[in-house]
C-alpha cells in the first residue's frame, strides 16, 4: 500500500472510531468564507476586534512582490501591561485559543492572537515561505508594529516551532516562552522528510471526506470531545467549498514541509535564553508522528526541556494535543501559574 493511501486508511478508521450513534453531517450546508469565520467569546454579542497589518519587512526579507497582511485580535489591557501573544498550529487560527483570549485578559493581559500568514483571515500567498523562520518574523514584524519589544510568546504545536525559531534567532526579545504541544523536538529523517513530500498534497487536503475530517480532528487532538467543540467540524467542512480554500490547503503543505524541517530548531535550542515552559498531553495523539515513530509524547517533550536551558516541563494526565482546548482548566492554570512567575519585563509595553 503507498503511503498516500495508507494516511487515507488511517483516517478512515479514526473517522468511524471517532462517532458513537448519529452525528450530525455538514455536506449540505453552505460555504463559509474565511473572513465570516466568527471570531468572538462563547455566547458573546460582539466579536474580538479584528485587526490587519501589512508586512512589508517579511515581504523584503523573502522577495515577494506583493506585500501580505496579517489578520490579528487585539485585547487591551491597563497601560504598561505584559504582552501576551497567542501563535496557532498547523490547519488552524486564532479562534483555537478561544479559552485563553478572555481569561488572559481579565488577568490583566495584553493580548495579541495571530492567524499566521496562510491561516484564518489572513492572506495565502503562494510566494510565502511557510517556513517557521518566515512564520516568526511575520509574527515579530507584527510586535514591533505594535511597540511590543519583549512579547511573551505563546505557541501551539506548529505555532510551537515558530515561537522556537523567533526566541532562537532574536534570544533577547521574548520575556518568556510557552510552548503548547509543540512541533521542533522530533527527529525526522531524510527518507521520512520525503514521505512528507509524496503524500502531503492539496489535492488530499481538498478530498478528505466529512467522516475523516472529524476523525482526524476528534480524534487525533481531543480526549474530551463535547458538544461545544463541534464548531470545530462545522468551519472545516463549510470552508472547503470556499473559493479560498485552495491557497489554505497550499498553505498547509508548504507548512508540513517547513516543519519537517525543523533541523535549525532541534540543534539550538540551547540558545534560548527566555524563561519557558513545556505544557502538553500526556495522552497526545500527533506527538510523536504516528505514522512514523510511535511511542510516548513525554520522551519527545522530555528532549526540549533538557536542551532548553531552565525550561518547565508540565505534562497534563488524560489531555490530548490540542490541550488547551481540551482540557482548558487545567491548561489555563498551568499557563497562568508561569505567567506569574515571571520576573519583571526590561521595558513596558504599550
Amino acid at each position: 500500500m503507498s503511503p498516500f493511501r495508507a494516511l487515507k486508511a488511517l483516517l478512515l478508521v479514526a473517522g468511524l472510531g471517532s462517532s458513537t450513534g448519529c452525528v450530525r453531517s455538514y455536506a449540505s450546508a453552505p460555504p463559509l468564507a474565511f473572513q465570516d469565520l466568527d471570531y468572538a467569546s462563547p455566547g458573546a454579542k460582539e466579536p474580538w476586534p479584528l485587526k490587519r497589518v501589512a508586512l512589508p519587512e517579511t515581504a523584503a526579507t523573502y522577495g515577494m512582490a506583493r506585500v501580505p497582511q496579517m489578520a490579528y485580535v487585539e485585547l487591551p489591557a491597563a497601560p504598561g501591561a505584559r504582552t501576551v501573544v497567542l501563535i496557532h498550529g498547523l490547519g488552524s487560527y486564532l479562534k483555537f485559543w478561544s479559552a485563553q483570549l478572555d481569561a488572559l485578559q481579565r488577568a490583566g493581559y495584553h493580548v495579541v492572537a495571530v492567524d499566521l500568514p496562510g491561516y484564518g483571515k489572513s492572506d495565502k500567498p503562494g510566494s510565502f515561505p511557510y517556513t517557521m523562520e518566515a512564520m516568526a518574523d511575520a509574527v515579530r514584524e507584527l510586535t514591533r508594529s505594535l511597540g511590543v519589544e519583549h512579547p511573551i510568546l505563546v505557541g501551539h504545536s506548529m505555532g510551537g516551532q515558530t515561537a522556537l525559531s523567533y526566541a532562537i534567532r532574536y534570544p533577547d526579545e521574548p520575556s518568556g516562552v510557552v510552548l503548547v504541544s509543540p512541533a521542533g523536538f522530533e527527529k525526522f529523517s531524510q527518507k521520512e522528510k520525503d514521505w512528507f513530500a509524496r503524500v502531503m498534497s492539496t489535492e488530499f487536503i481538498k478530498s478528505a471526506p466529512e467522516y475523516g475530517i472529524r476523525g482526524s480532528v476528534r480524534q487525533a487532538n481531543f480526549q474530551h470531545w463535547r458538544p461545544e467543540l463541534e464548531w470545530l467540524i462545522e468551519e472545516r467542512v463549510r470552508l472547503a467549498k470556499s473559493p479560498e480554500f485552495d491557497a489554505y490547503a497550499y498553505a498547509n503543505v508548504r507548512s508540513v514541509r517547513g516543519l519537517a524541517n525543523d533541523d535549525f530548531v532541534r540543534d539550538n535550542l540551547h540558545r534560548i535564553t527566555a524563561p519557558s515552559i513545556i505544557i502538553f498531553g500526556e495522552a497526545d495523539r500527533l506527538i510523536p508522528n504516528p505514522f512514523l515513530h510511535g511511542g510516548f509524547p513525554r520522551d519527545i517533550f522530555e528532549y526540549g526541556h533538557a536542551r532548553i536551558p531552565g525550561s518547565k516541563l508540565v505534562g497534563l494526565e488524560g489531555c490530548g494535543h490540542t490541550v488547551q482546548l481540551d482540557c482548558p482548566v487545567p491548561f489555563n492554570a498551568a499557563l497562568e501559574a508561569f505567567l506569574k512567575s515571571l520576573p519583571a519585563a526590561g521595558s513596558p509595553d504599550p
